[in-house]
């Protein structure tokens, strides 16, 4: 969120189709090729089921109408182009409608394995498959409308959530570990890394899913994440949807912050002013 960016989003034509370049068209194959393979036996089924379902091209960028008939078929959804940063207001006000914003532009072949900012092939590739499953797109529905009418402060708390649940969020599947998480299924380094062995040195913390835990747990968004939280199935998000979220806030705000698992943020380390710990 903010208005900081390098990026400028491509505007549709009169008939909503997209123009991309033969760069973006091979940048987009790259990338999806190269996840595809690596997100083999650690995405979730829920996530496989729909990402088959939207039958993503590989040769070249999907245009947004192809994935909007899908999702609107199956949870109601669509995806609308926004600007390639949009504030909070907006954003919660169109997941409160059932509309996910998607910045349209590509990363470039420089920023090919890490890009701080949200692109197209981050919110098509790692969000869509997700929003054909009813109970996580009901939970994404319920979070928007309970943001369009929260306080800044509240927001705060809420974005912890979303971070650790839509972006960072695992499942434990009866095959086991599973991701389903759009940011870590749009980075191959994240993907191996939330699913290291046993045997890898350098581990994440991986627990139960609380809430309340979730929202006093500060995060960054320019690192590995030290903890990820798990469900026990995609329905635990539905039945938190049922739930009283704003009482949860308001219990985790009394209750306080967790200590940060990361080290402090070096004065000479780059930081944009819309990109910060939560």
């Amino acid at each position: 969120m903010g208005s900081l960016t390098q990026y400028v989003s491509k505007q549709p034509d009169a008939k909503g189709v997209i123009h991309w370049s033969d760069d973006e068209n091979r940048i987009w194959h790259d990338l999806i090729t190269r996840q595809l393979r690596c997100i083999q036996g650690r995405a979730c089924d829920e996530y496989c089921a729909g990402l088959a379902l939207l039958d993503l091209p590989q040769a070249c960028v999907p245009q947004l109408h192809d994935i909007n008939q899908v999702l609107l078929a199956t949870t109601g959804w669509q995806c609308v182009e926004v600007p390639a940063l949009i504030n909070f207001d907006r954003f919660f006000t169109m997941l409160a409608n059932k509309q996910f914003p998607v910045a349209t532009f590509l990363r470039r072949r420089e920023e090919f394995d890490y890009l701080q900012e949200p692109d197209f092939f981050h919110e098509i590739f790692g969000h869509c498959a997700m929003l054909t499953n009813p109970a996580f797109a009901a939970f994404t529905h319920t979070y928007g409308q309970l943001g369009a009418a929260a306080s800044s402060q509240d927001r705060v708390y809420l974005a912890r959530l979303y971070w650790f649940t839509v972006e960072f969020g695992l499942l434990q599947a009866p095959q086991g570990l599973r991701i389903y998480g759009g940011g870590i299924l749009s980075s191959p380094a994240e993907t191996k890394y939330a699913m290291a062995s046993d045997a890898t040195t350098e581990k994440a913390q991986i627990s139960a899913f609380d809430p309340i835990e979730v929202m006093r747990t500060p995060y960054r968004i320019d690192i590995m994440q030290p903890i990820y939280f798990k469900l026990s199935s995609i329905s635990q998000l539905y039945d938190l949807a049922q739930q009283d979220i704003m009482a949860m806030v308001h219990q985790a705000k009394q209750l306080g912050l967790h200590s940060p698992l990361y080290p402090p943020k070096l004065p000479s380390e780059k930081q944009d002013p819309h990109l910060k710990s939560a």
